[in-house]
């Protein structure tokens, strides 16, 4: 992958620094965020502009948190990015959320790769445009080695489809004598998910005011602190990424005991 010029690692700022600092000694850190980046159609349309614009306008949220993420040492942050349902969209809105998505991966990952973050990807990532899924693989392999913040994109994601399709692959162990199906316990659903050898995400946040789900990591988020905030993803920055971080640290979390 080329690129014009060498990416410069951001310079963070005094605030952003205090703040961050404050954040790690008010309590535990969440290992593992999880955010499903919504509002984006509603933001553009209350501004009179067309919808592929808050698409547009979302990919400087998107740079702004995994930034933050990063310098704030979270382990792994999944963004919920495109939706099995989302291809029923116009198809305009699908062409443009395909074609920033390819752009963003050949643009952004020699920054990621900068700054010492790994990329991955869950879903059925197969039916993804060829240009799509050739950037992204050109991505995975350019940050394969980073240590840092592990972000996962979640396209062409279904949480129903991804409890199917670990389904199928246990019983295609158990067919193939390679697993008995009396020996199937929690471990060995976890392994067979997309999300294998990820930790369950600590903390959900949902932007745009909507309260629920929407098929996103269901079987990974039975105990996730989940954190709603009416601000649409587009306008979502770092320092609301801190406030849903400081309202975790303020939670008692108790796994049902």
């Amino acid at each position: 992958m080329t690129t014009t010029s060498e990416p410069v690692p951001e310079q963070q700022s005094v605030e952003d620094r205090d703040l961050q600092q404050r954040l790690r000694y008010q309590g535990a850190m969440p290992r593992h965020i999880a955010i499903i980046m919504d509002g984006d159609r509603r933001w553009a349309k209350e501004r009179g502009l067309k919808i592929t614009e808050g698409h547009r306008h979302g990919r400087e949220s998107v740079r702004d948190i995994v930034r933050a993420c990063g310098q704030l040492e979270i382990e792994a942050l999944t963004l919920y990015t495109f939706s099995s349902e989302n291809w029923t969209r116009p198809r305009h809105e699908v062409a443009a959320l395909m074609h920033w998505l390819e752009e963003s991966l050949q643009n952004e990952t020699p920054e990621l790769h900068t700054n010492n973050v790994r990329l991955s990807a869950i879903g059925r990532l197969e039916a993804l445009p060829d240009k799509v899924r050739s950037a992204l693989d050109n991505a995975l392999v350019e940050t394969a080695s980073n240590t840092g913040l592990r972000l996962n994109l979640a396209l062409n994601y279904g949480g129903r489809d991804e409890l199917v399709d670990a389904c199928r692959a246990l019983a295609r162990q158990v067919r193939d004598g390679e697993l008995d199906a009396d020996s199937i316990d929690e471990a060995a659903i976890d392994g067979a998910l997309y999300t294998a050898g990820l930790p369950d995400p600590d903390l959900l946040i949902r932007c745009s005011g909507e309260m629920r789900l929407s098929n996103f990591l269901p079987w990974q988020m039975v105990y996730t602190e989940i954190y709603f905030t009416p601000v649409f993803w587009p306008e979502f920055r770092r320092h609301h990424l801190y406030e849903a971080v400081r309202d975790f640290q303020q939670r008692q979390r108790r796994f049902g005991a």
